[in-house]
């Protein structure tokens, strides 16, 4: 699990820096999203080159809408993901899940409570 997560790291923090400097000489306003999906059969990314290779098509992917998969958490089943996003809209989230072949079940604007704020 933690090699998976070293691998869906290193992809989305090839492309952050290029799609938040795209994001913002267009001045696109972005909004953080949680999307819900379900694999039936589980979610199987192998940890090798071939899953690295398939993390970053889908971040490479992703960009052309400017969305940003800022991580995800995975069910031990592995049958379920809970992905955080950072997206113009879910129109756009969603037309990346369709060209990465993706199930979207929910997708819910979200804002970021930091327990550390209050001092």
């Amino acid at each position: 699990m933690k090699a998976v997560f070293l691998i869906l790291f290193s992809a989305v923090m090839i492309i952050f820096a290029a799609v938040q400097t795209q994001a913002q000489d267009k001045k696109i306003e972005m909004h953080r999203y949680l999307v819900e999906r379900t694999f039936p059969n589980g979610l199987n990314i192998p940890l090798d080159q071939v899953g690295k290779d398939l993390c970053l098509t889908v971040v490479s992917n992703n960009a052309d809408e400017n969305v940003t998969w800022v991580h995800s958490y995975v069910t031990m089943d592995k049958k379920k993901t809970y992905c955080i996003y950072d997206a113009p809209s879910p129109e756009a989230i969603e037309k990346s899940a369709k060209v990465n072949g993706l199930p979207v079940d929910k997708i819910i604007e979200v804002s970021v409570l930091d327990p550390y704020f209050y001092k």
